[in-house]
């Protein structure tokens, strides 16, 4: 019976914000249009009282951000913004010592292994966040990148204005989880032939979750990592390196559970995290290796003897 794929794919899939990155992504839009980063973000998290006032039960935390970049481009504050230019401000963002290269090494780790590559065993990076989805794709680590699920704007669609007016997509720290189930199915390789929601047995699964690590920094990625931990794939913390608050956060994430292991977000080679990432690569590509040597054992059998005397 012909499977729909060959399940040969380990997927690294990252959160953004904290994990590739010190901070957060949209601080080159403050820095470009003058805003105090923290002010507005005071006034973020002051919308949900605002909106329950006024009779809205049900808030969503992701909306109330992005309906206030929305806010400040009406008022001329964020004036002009677009796409294009949120996309321009990603190539200012710095990553973590170590990255990008990390990803284009980690890739080539699993290339160059003979073993790996006779089984047709590849690597791929993702980028799941809440941050946008143009901020990502504009950056240095875009290149590296297999698929990004992020919030996305749209322009002005009655007139021929580029200016952002209108959200396209959010995403948030649950339905972060639809993205990882979109990857496992194939859905973003494959959007006209599977469906999020389709029933495809595990077997048949594009990356099955044992294929799968999870890298983020924080608690709002506990969804995420319960999916994917709970189903067979690898997770792993990360912090930035001396900052007691953040240690504390993810040493707290492993003490539940939550991660397998955890360490500084340093990526260059010879560090924790850098040691950690590539193992947990190499053993995958280890595991699927035995997997297929033995059922291709298993459908073949042995060849008939002759019998001794």
């Amino acid at each position: 019976m012909t499977t729909l794929f060959t399940q040969t794919i380990i997927a690294v899939v990252w959160d953004f914000d904290k994990t590739l990155i010190p901070g957060y992504m949209q601080r080159p839009l403050f820095e470009e249009y003058g805003v105090d980063e923290r002010a507005f973000w005071t006034e973020v998290n002051q919308l949900a009282e605002v909106y329950r006032k006024r009779g809205s039960e049900q808030v969503s935390g992701e909306m109330n951000y992005l309906n206030h970049v929305l806010t400040y481009v009406r008022r001329g504050v964020f004036e002009g913004l677009s796409n294009e230019k949120l996309g321009e401000l990603g190539a200012r963002l710095q990553f973590y010592p170590g990255l990008p290269d990390f990803f284009g090494e980690l890739k080539a780790a699993v290339e160059r292994e003979p073993r790996f590559a006779h089984h047709d065993i590849t690597l791929e990076h993702y980028v799941v966040s809440t941050g946008f989805t143009r901020t990502i794709r504009g950056s240095a680590i875009a290149p590296f990148l297999d698929g990004v699920w992020g919030c996305e704007f749209v322009e002005d669609p009655d007139g021929d204005s580029s200016v952002i007016s209108q959200i396209g997509y959010v995403l948030d720290n649950t339905t972060k989880t639809r993205a990882v189930f979109e990857i496992n199915k194939g859905v973003n390789k494959h959007p006209n032939q599977i469906e999020v929601n389709a029933a495809v047995p595990e077997a048949e699964r594009r990356i099955p979750f044992q294929n799968m690590i999870y890298v983020a920094d924080g608690p709002s990625d506990v969804p995420v990592f319960s999916v994917v931990k709970r189903n067979g794939g690898r997770t792993y913390g990360v912090y930035n390196p001396g900052q007691r608050k953040e240690f504390s956060q993810v040493n707290e994430l492993q003490r539940q559970g939550r991660v397998q292991a955890f360490g500084p977000a340093d990526y260059r080679e010879g560090s924790q995290t850098y040691m950690w990432l590539t193992d947990a690569v190499r053993e995958i590509a280890e595991r699927i290796v035995t997997d297929r040597e033995r059922a291709l054992g298993d459908k073949v059998g042995k060849a008939p003897r002759h019998l001794s005397d």
